[in-house]
């Protein structure tokens, strides 16, 4: 009878899983929770060290402080990552007030595990000081990058396999960073903000990046403390021949007066634009933006904040109503119904015959009278699609 009755025990379906089945199931959780699996059963006590995606974000380290009372962060980081087998596909660092020695030694065990997503997020108050391991991580195929120098040694020719790489309030140690682009050939999202090291970056080198599908820039970025012209920013468009999406933001930036001339080519690839912290009140400014959306005639959206100088407004440049817009979805962000805001809402309105939706997000400290007021305007514009929607977000 007892032989009887373990032919039917049930099977135990949990330890006798496929490594690869155990290993998608653990990355889906967080890394507390797939490291506590080891309780489960004697065959799961190191199954969490089949982990090939790694994420220590904030809610890790909550979990040691408010639950493990522990503040010893690296020493605990640093033995979790030696002990993971096999390839790190993608690994996400939330680094606080963290030693640089320990951070440094985490990027070399990753770069000997062939990690292929990568971003560091720097909350700590200095920069951090990247170690040249991140420059043998020649798998890479995701790079972000947050609050730290990056500064590739003379040997480093480049990241042959990146396609996206992401760089925020990162200082350049290298003279000529647009020089780094062209060394990562299959590069199809590219977005700088706000470098700590200004005015690294040619538009010359940025247009060598044939691949280039999206790409994102701080203006203030760049090798010169004005574009001449619009021309400028049509013929780096012209130049990437697979570019969908452009963002460009004009904080701390000014175009040079009589900077705007007709340019006499359409550019029907590009299908999502984001305009920020661009002052509409700027004569040229505005102007410029009539310019990229009239040149972009297959923009299906449209994301625009404007920012608030203060100081007159600029006479509204004259306006063609004659060309037809593919918009189908506008946010505008920050705006108060000035006059130039209203004309470009108008502007779109009227030549977009395609459009859904314009979602407008007045500005914070914006007076609930002068909400009321810019709402009136709206309904009062005329609109070229019957299905267009006017969505008013007051605070």
């Amino acid at each position: 009878m007892a032989r009887q009755a373990s032919e039917f025990t049930p099977e135990d379906f949990i330890s006798i899983m496929p490594d690869n089945v155990v290993t998608n199931i653990l990355d889906r959780l967080p890394l507390q929770v797939a490291v506590r699996t080891g309780i489960l059963s004697k065959h799961w006590r190191f199954k969490w060290t089949m982990l090939s995606q790694l994420s220590i974000d904030e809610e890790f380290f909550k979990y040691l402080i408010l639950e493990k009372g522990v503040n010893n962060f690296g020493e605990i980081i640093s033995k979790l990552i030696f002990h993971l087998n096999g390839t790190i596909t993608k690994c996400f660092l939330f680094l606080y007030e963290m030693d640089v020695e320990d951070i440094n030694r985490w990027i070399s065990i990753l770069s000997k595990k062939k990690v292929i997503d990568l971003a560091i997020k720097n909350w700590s108050k200095t920069q951090l000081d990247l170690s040249t391991h991140l420059f043998s991580c020649l798998e890479l195929k995701h790079l972000k990058l947050h609050k730290s120098i990056f500064n590739p040694p003379s040997r480093f020719h480049g990241f042959p396999n990146l396609l996206s790489l992401e760089l925020r309030m990162v200082q350049f140690g290298i003279s000529d960073f647009g020089e780094f682009f062209t060394r990562c050939p299959l590069l199809e999202i590219l977005n700088v903000d706000h470098s700590v090291s200004k005015g690294n970056i040619k538009l010359v080198e940025i247009a060598k990046l044939k691949n280039l599908k999206v790409l994102s820039l701080s203006l203030c970025d760049l090798d010169t403390p004005t574009i001449i012209s619009s021309h400028n920013i049509f013929e780096l468009v012209g130049f990437l021949p697979k570019l969908q999406e452009l963002g460009l933001d004009f904080q701390d930036y000014k175009l040079a007066d009589g900077a705007l001339m007709e340019f006499p080519t359409a550019f029907p690839r590009l299908k999502a634009l984001k305009l920020s912290r661009i002052y509409l009140g700027n004569g040229i400014m505005l102007s410029c933006a009539f310019e990229m959306i009239k040149h972009f005639p297959n923009l299906q959206t449209l994301d625009l904040e404007n920012t608030a100088i203060q100081r007159d407004a600029d006479p509204i440049p004259e306006v063609d109503y004659r060309h037809t817009l593919g918009l189908r979805g506008v946010v505008f962000r920050s705006f108060e119904g000035s006059e130039s805001e209203v004309c470009l809402i108008n502007y779109i309105l009227a030549c977009s015959p395609f459009l859904k939706e314009i979602a407008i997000h007045p500005r914070v400290d914006l007076e609930h009278t002068k909400q009321m007021m810019f709402a009136r305007k709206l309904l009062k514009l005329p609109r070229a699609s019957p299905l267009a929607e006017i969505d008013f977000y007051p605070f």
